[in-house]
């Protein structure tokens, strides 16, 4: 080998150097923009998180209340006054009666009740079947969670603002009242005067 070719070679290896060191300078700037892209998404994306759970958050405060509007409009449209007009002798009203026994819960909306008769009230924003299907499953329980009101006559009413997928024939059937909450505190029960509702407590009372 001359010494022209060992100088070719030579200027061949430098420039096999100069291109692989470009080569990895360029690849540790694209391994920075990357991280720093990565780093700008992954920022982005805690704050869409956190916007999400202020969302959520406003939401259910917006549950909340609207919940506390709907047991003040059957307070106050007289709900009591509706049964009692019905026959049904309740003056008693409970918000949220809950008890828990054997590691098993049920909580009653709103719960109206006398020396002998009681009603459970079940209130929905939008009642649907399914929800009277459930509530039916709790009454069938009410006796063992309330014994207090085992020998009571207990009645069940369906409360909402809205009723959707015929819930209010579903419920009348199911021997439920059924009472609609209206604007301005204002309150009714749907159900004819003639309707007999189901005692789901002791059939002997």
């Amino acid at each position: 080998m001359n010494i022209q070719e060992n100088e070719k070679n030579i200027q061949e290896i430098w420039a096999l150097f100069r291109e692989t060191r470009e080569s990895m300078k360029e690849t540790d700037r694209q391994i920075k923009a990357m991280s720093e892209e990565s780093e700008r998404r992954s920022k982005e994306l805690d704050e869409r998180f956190k916007a999400t759970d202020r969302k959520i958050d406003k939401v259910a405060g917006l549950f909340d209340t609207q919940w506390g509007k709907l047991m003040e409009s059957l307070a106050e449209g007289g709900v009591l006054k509706l049964f009692q007009d019905r026959g049904v002798g309740v003056y008693q009203i409970y918000q949220r009666a809950r008890c828990r026994r054997n590691g098993r819960h049920l909580e009653i909306d709103l719960l109206l009740a006398d020396d002998d008769e009681i009603v459970a009230v079940e209130v929905k924003t939008t009642l649907k079947a399914g929800h009277i299907t459930e509530f039916l499953e709790d009454l069938s329980e009410f006796p063992e969670f309330f014994p207090r009101y085992a020998d009571s006559k207990i009645y069940g009413a369906v409360a909402a603002l809205r009723m959707e997928q015929q819930s209010e024939r579903f419920a009348q059937k199911q021997g439920l009242f059924v009472i609609k909450i209206g604007g301005d505190g204002m309150t009714e029960i749907l159900n004819p005067a003639d309707f007999k509702a189901k005692n789901f407590g002791n059939p002997e009372c």
